[in-house]
């Protein structure tokens, strides 16, 4: 190769991107291309010539020859220095990190040796912050060549799994996955190398890793690819979330502690309410007898006095004034006990199937007049409503003390809205609701823009006689009456409010099949007095005497008996035909439906009336009027008690359950 060190300028070598320093058989530079003299700093006559020597750092030239010479035994292409850090020196005597590739041509003169130089500065600055953030990852980082060894880990590996890291590199992956998973990791890492993608591993798995203790550990682990000089290698970050676990299950414990303790504040008092009810109907019981007892004979003593009154004038007109009072208390407090008895669920309803929109299209009017003009009423119905089985009369009353519950909390204005829906509520959204049931309900909100309750006052705002109205507005029974009504109908109620934004009252009533049946013609009244005989059977004196006085009044023939033994012992003796049977529903020796069973065995077309002031022992369920049945509530009024028994005396069939039917359970 005589002349080689003529290489023309421009030539293929001064193309090349790395410098290339051809070398002699003795040591000295025999060619150099453009790259090179940019690299080294030196002019190409400056080097060529000169020995190879003046290219090494000084700290390595003494060892350069020898290796040199190892070289030329065995000169075939190859990196210089494979696995040593290589670096190269400038003219100014700078040092640079360099990648050095050898090759040999054997000339005339020996081997001629061809150094292609690289600068690696930049990669190696690279490499470096990529080891400084790998080691600074919080996770843990394994490279995994495509047979399955580990090639690389980082600080935190280290830490998480136990090892050093000389252990692990060159070890197969599958000592950082559990025994018991073990078989199944090659697979699985064979198909990430066939889809090398960026992506969690296991996704909608748990996944587990082991210490080099044999502990594991839960794990949760990204893959990646890189392409490398050696080939692919995939790097897991790997990550213990043990911590995290174990935070998500005290969340969840948190959760379902809140939740536990949501729902036994609400059945606790729902418990509350309900033993309110117990206690307001056992009242509202003993207050009927004697409201009926101060009604009535208020009505007799007002006929006598009305009558002196209209012929005499004078004091009788004033005594005249002062019954009517007496009369107008007893008739508000009658209406206070039927509201205890909502309350408390004790109050007989008579449901039949409703269209809900119909009863609130058919209140409007009168809702608007309760309102009043300073607050504005607007009405959503929802369009194939579903029908629901409830007491027509009972709705009523929710809407009216919902409406003037809402009108008090806007005393200034405001709008009241109320809307229907149907809404279909499953077991467990059921069970948040203490006492509901899953399935199909008509949804009734009744929403103002009043004043709104706090948390403390909606708490209680079910409770009878709570109210936050000043003394002698309210009794505080409107709302309980609405709980009440909701109740028995097998629904659910509950208050949603803000102060300062407005309240909304949310009922549910449960939806049933078919149709609204056509609303039914009121019978005008007809005589209300008879001759038939009548079995009266009360155990209250006041009450059974006053029951036998109007009727007597009123042409019928009186058959009187203080307990239910009595009653049944005449009318087996009595002679004559016993038209009706009048009979109290609670007595202590024997219930009103057991005396109309055992008569009835006697007197086989007897016909029976019930009356009480607490009828649930002769109630199916619910509330629910038993078919068949008919009932006067006390307290009642003259014209109310011969209307009653008018009806029964002259209904088709007999108002009866038939016979040998059981009898309704005693109320313990």
């Amino acid at each position: 190769m005589a002349g080689y060190a003529d290489v023309p300028p421009g030539s293929l070598l001064d193309a090349a991107p790395d410098a290339i320093v051809g070398v002699r058989p003795d040591g000295r530079i025999a060619l150099v291309n453009a790259q090179a003299e940019r690299l080294f700093g030196y002019d190409r006559d400056e080097l060529v010539g000169q020995p190879m020597e003046i290219l090494v750092p000084e700290a390595l030239r003494g060892a350069h020859p020898a290796r040199r010479g190892a070289y030329l035994s065995d000169p075939r292409p190859r990196p210089m220095g494979a696995g040593v850090e290589l670096a190269a020196r400038r003219r100014d005597g700078t040092e640079f990190p360099a990648e050095i590739s050898l090759s040999a041509v054997q000339t005339a003169e020996g081997i001629f040796v061809t150094a292609a130089i690289r600068d690696v500065t930049s990669r190696k600055r690279a490499e470096a912050m990529f080891r400084g953030l790998l080691e600074a990852a919080p996770d843990a980082i394994v490279g995994v060549r495509p047979d399955g060894r580990i090639a690389l880990v980082n600080a935190q590996a280290e830490r998480l799994f136990g090892y050093d890291r000389d252990e692990l590199v060159g070890q197969p992956m599958e000592i950082l996955v559990p025994e018991s998973v073990r078989h199944l990791h090659p697979r699985h890492r064979t198909r990430y190398f066939d889809d090398p993608r960026p992506r969690p591993m296991g996704a909608g798995m748990q996944l587990a890793a082991r210490r080099r203790d044999g502990t594991e550990f839960p794990a949760e682990i990204s893959l990646s690819a890189l392409e490398t000089e050696d080939g692919l290698l995939v790097s897991a970050a790997i990550r213990d979330v043990t911590d995290r676990l174990e935070a998500q299950a005290e969340r969840e414990r948190l959760r379902a502690q809140a939740e536990r303790e949501r729902l036994e504040v609400q059945l606790h008092q729902s418990q509350r309410l309900e033993s309110l009810g117990q206690l307001a109907g056992g009242v509202a019981h003993d207050f009927n007898n004697l409201l009926a007892v101060i009604i009535n004979y208020t009505a007799f003593v007002g006929e006598v006095v009305g009558t002196a009154a209209r012929d005499q004038g004078g004091r009788w007109e004033s005594a005249r004034r002062d019954i009517e009072q007496v009369q107008r208390a007893a008739d508000r407090a009658a209406q206070l006990t039927h509201q205890l008895l909502a309350f408390g669920r004790r109050e007989v309803v008579q449901p039949r199937p409703l269209d809900l929109n119909g009863v609130v299209h058919d209140m409007e009017q009168l809702l608007r007049r309760t309102l009043g003009e300073h607050v504005e009423l607007r009405t959503s119905a929802h369009p194939g409503l579903w029908t629901v089985l409830a007491d027509v009369g009972q709705i009523e009353q929710v809407l009216v003390n919902l409406a003037v519950n809402a009108r008090d909390a806007m005393p200034g204005g405001g709008t009241l809205t109320i809307d229907t829906s149907n809404v279909s509520i499953d077991d467990e959204a059921a069970a948040a609701r203490p006492g509901l049931r899953g399935g199909r309900f008509v949804h009734l909100r009744v929403s103002d823009s009043g004043t709104g309750m706090s948390p403390e006052v909606a708490a209680r705002a079910f409770e009878p006689f709570f109210t936050t109205k000043t003394k002698g507005e309210g009794s505080g029974l409107g709302l309980a009456t609405v709980y009440g009504i909701v109740t028995q109908a097998g629904g659910h109620v509950e208050i949603l409010s803000t102060v300062n934004v407005g309240t909304t009252v949310s009922a549910l009533l449960p939806a049933v099949d078919g149709a609204v049946p056509a609303a039914e013609e009121q019978l005008a009244d007809g005589e209300l007095f008879g001759g038939e005989t009548i079995m009266v059977v009360e155990d209250e004196p006041a009450m059974r005497e006053l029951t036998r006085r109007i009727l007597a009044r009123n042409g019928y023939q009186v058959i009187i008996a203080a307990s239910g033994p009595e009653a049944i012992s005449l009318a087996s003796t009595t002679r004559e035909e016993i038209h009706l049977l009048l009979t109290d529903v609670v007595m202590p020796q024997l219930l009103g439906s057991e005396v109309a069973e055992r008569i009835r065995q006697q007197r086989r077309d007897l016909r029976v009336l019930y009356m009480s002031g607490y009828a649930q022992p002769v109630l199916a369920q619910n509330g629910t009027l038993a078919p068949g049945l008919a009932l006067l509530t006390k307290p009642f009024s003259e014209r109310v008690l011969l209307s009653k028994v008018r009806e029964a005396l002259d209904a088709p069939g007999g108002p009866f359950p038939p016979l040998g039917a059981p009898p309704w359970p005693r109320d313990n």
